[in-house]
């Protein structure tokens, strides 16, 4: 097919070949899987555009194929509510009776749905036509919809755009609407674009021509693999290519697209990719592109498209090379660009996705507290932010749009194959994702796809794990309620121990193995419980010296709901806190602090009045007698801060004249400020929160950007800069051990 596709002339030669191999390969999906039956949908788009920067205008003329069932007689597409057509044509190698190899003018009407975002192009058909006709679309308009800064407050989210074509930037997604399209559609697509010099476009596939002429540069690129949409973006950049190879033998063009300003972080990144593409072709086979480039983008973004990355500038500024950063979108590569999502399923591509590169980048890599940190993230982020009444299962998640969402569609669905992989063991796991990935390779996928693809490679009947953590809403609620021991006698197993332990479930019964720490007086060791289906579970276990305690599952490895009083103290408790109060005590507050007030009343401002903070200035100091409490106050306030602190987090802060001690380390300055969340004493379930500054300069630059760091129970920052944080815990839930019926 490549070659076919790589011939500029042979249009027909190459839509020939084109069809008799998408025709296969949606024949194979529809005979593995005739559930899904396929609907119209556009198989191939060749398109002529001119962008005009300048004028916001874009030209276009696009030849598609479609292909339609015998019996359809109007066919509708998506197109963006500011481009005119200017006419639809039925191409020349339509045979219907009449047509005489001409091109006929197809008759269409426009609707204008008042919840969507694009018009409704109503194309009425021949009476008689082939399953696969030629449509040519002529149409031309002006896309200019500035990116707009999206209202939230804790994490970074894409800016809101339907498209933009304006001096700062192009961008226009699939959901842009820039060009006529079928929903569910997977089209390859050929591109010849032309923009003013001076301007370099990006878009999917493989750039195969380049020129200007006349003070316009023209490019034509190839989208060879099916795809669900297709971006295009457009600026000034300075672009630096490598040819580069993989270990496994992959030959990959590795590009950077950067601004002037960012060009010197070209070889960072592009070292950067080089390195995960190796670790995931290992992971889950071939990379399906040809090339892999980082493109930024003139507005804050962190979007992985088919062969590129796009991310805003304050993100490549940044280093934005982390696993959950740069190789999450590589990662999706595979996962939702090569392997797509069934479209009116459950999106299972970001738990996916989230699992390989956000958390088990950091298990290839050897750093085991990182990968325990990634896991209590995972579990104390959905015991935050669902709330029972509001939680549902993994298989109705479609996309993000709060803090909930991410918990359930992000983290509870990367901890499933968490889950599933130690349900199977490694060689098994492996294997059948590497299957999943190579099987469904330019095809939709859902699950349940999932499930038949790792019950086939295991051996094993998977329908109860599925059915438990994907189709059914929850997690398990587990307690230590019981554990007892006693010693062998010497002549069965000398100097060992027999432990008996009772585990409950609150709320629906879970089956899974869940481990416990068992503390011995020289020593741990660690055992694995299976629960069963009942509200109880007993087992004993061996152990090989006298047991003390038992921990139930001190690494975070398993799943599960934590009381709001046995989790870590740190700012997103107050942020989630069904009742919230700041109390204002430095004499400058209403100035350094207003931008934090700001924030909350910007983000609180579509909620009733009986969700929202309540904002104090204090006399004296006085917890409200319930609910979290935010303190912001300055050293001018030290006498009142400090025995607050002190009731709350104990010795692990004090106070100095000129700084603040943390954890046994000194900051001091004037440019210094601290954050401080601490469990409170008197209501566990809640917490106090202090900002304090050493002076008012060292909190107004941090001010705007406090709610970014919600993860933690302390934060010293220096002249608006993070330079340590960490949480502090309880420890995972213990119970001594009662041996001879004494404890």
């Amino acid at each position: 097919m490549s070659s076919l596709m790589l011939t500029r002339n042979l249009w027909r030669g190459w839509y020939v070949g084109f069809i008799l191999v998408v025709t296969g390969v949606w024949g194979q999906a529809a005979a593995a899987s005739s559930r899904h039956p396929v609907p119209p949908s556009v198989l191939s788009h060749d398109i002529k555009a001119t962008i005009n920067p300048a004028t916001h205008e874009l030209i276009v003329r696009d030849q598609m194929v479609v292909l339609l069932p015998s019996q359809a007689e109007t066919v509708s597409f998506s197109l963006a509510p500011t481009l005119e057509i200017e006419s639809i044509l039925l191409g020349d190698d339509h045979k219907a009776r009449g047509s005489q190899n001409r091109l006929l003018p197809l008759p269409f009407a426009i609707e204008r749905p008042v919840h969507q975002r694009g018009q409704r192009v109503i194309v009425t058909m021949p009476p008689e036509h082939d399953r696969h006709v030629t449509v040519i679309w002529t149409y031309r308009g002006l896309i200019n919809d500035p990116p707009k800064e999206p209202r939230h407050l804790r994490f970074v989210t894409p800016s809101d755009t339907a498209g933009h074509i304006g001096n700062e930037g192009v961008y226009l997604s699939g959901e842009s609407l820039w060009y006529p399209d079928i929903s569910g559609s997977y089209s390859t697509y050929r591109l010849h674009l032309q923009v003013p010099e001076g301007w370099t476009v990006v878009t999917q596939g493989l750039c195969h021509n380049h020129g200007s002429q006349d003070g316009w540069v023209s490019s034509t690129w190839v989208v060879a693999e099916p795809s669900e949409a297709l971006t295009l973006v457009a600026n000034r950049f300075v672009v630096k290519l490598r040819d580069w190879s993989s270990r496994a033998g992959q030959r990959i063009e590795l590009a950077t697209y950067f601004l002037p300003e960012n060009a010197d972080l070209a070889d960072e990144y592009l070292d950067a990719t080089a390195t995960y593409l190796d670790a995931y072709i290992r992971i889950l086979g071939d990379y399906p592109f040809h090339r892999f480039a980082v493109v930024e983008n003139f507005f804050p973004s962190g979007l992985g498209l088919p062969s590129f990355t796009l991310l805003g500038s304050g993100s490549i500024k940044r280093h934005y090379v982390q696993p959950y950063a740069l190789g999450h979108e590589i990662v999706h590569s595979w996962i939702g660009n090569a392997v797509f999502n069934r479209q009116g399923t459950g999106n299972w591509v970001e738990g996916l996705t989230t699992y390989l590169a956000n958390y088990y980048w950091h298990e290839l890599t050897g750093d085991e507290q990182q990968a325990m940190e990634q896991r209590r993230l995972m579990v104390e982020g959905y015991s935050l932010y669902v709330e029972p009444e509001q939680d549902y299962p993994v298989s109705r998640f479609f996309t993000k749009e709060d803090e909930k969402d991410n918990a359930i569609g992000y983290h509870k669905a990367a901890f499933i194959f968490h889950h599933l992989r130690h349900e199977l063991g490694e060689e098994p796991f492996w294997r059948g994702l590497k299957t999943f990935v190579q099987r469904y390779r330019n095809q939709p996928a859902d699950w349940s796809d999932i499930e038949a693809v790792f019950t086939q490679e295991s051996g094993r009947d998977l329908r109860w794990f599925f059915d438990q953590w994907v189709e059914q809403g929850g997690a398990p609620q587990v307690s230590l309620e019981e554990v007892r021991a006693y010693q062998v006698q010497v002549s069965e197993e000398p100097g060992r121990w027999r432990v008996l332990v009772r585990m409950g479930q609150s709320g629906r019964p879970f089956q899974m193995a869940v481990p416990l720490r068992v503390v011995l007086d020289n020593g741990t060791e660690t055992k694995w419980i299976r629960l069963g289906p009942a509200a109880m579970t007993r087992e004993e276990v061996s152990v090989s010296a006298r047991p003390l305690a038992v921990q139930v599952d001190p690494q975070w490895m398993v799943f599960r709901r934590i009381p709001r009083s046995r989790l870590t103290p740190m700012l997103n408790g107050y942020v989630t806190d069904s009742r919230r109060t700041v109390g204002l005590l430095s004499t400058e507050g209403g100035k350094v602090f207003q931008p934090i007030l700001d924030r909350i009343a910007e983000r609180e401002s579509p909620w009733p009045e009986s969700r929202k903070t309540v904002i104090v200035s204090f006399g004296e100091m006085a917890l409200p007698p319930a609910g979290s409490m935010l303190v912001l106050g300055g050293a001018d306030q030290r006498h009142r801060i400090e025995p607050l602190v002190k009731e709350s987090c104990g010795d692990l802060v004090r106070f100095r004249e000129e700084g603040v001690d943390v954890k046994g380390r000194t900051y001091e300055g004037p440019e210094t400020a601290v954050l401080l969340t601490c469990r409170r004493v008197a209501v566990p379930a809640s917490v106090v929160t202090v900002l304090y500054s050493l002076s008012p300069g060292a909190v107004e630059r941090l001010a705007p950007y406090l709610f970014y760091y919600g993860w933690h129970s302390y934060v010293v920052f220096k002249n608006g800069t993070v330079v340590e944080r960490g949480v502090w815990q309880d420890g995972p839930e213990m119970k001594e051990v009662e041996v001879n019926g004494v404890r």
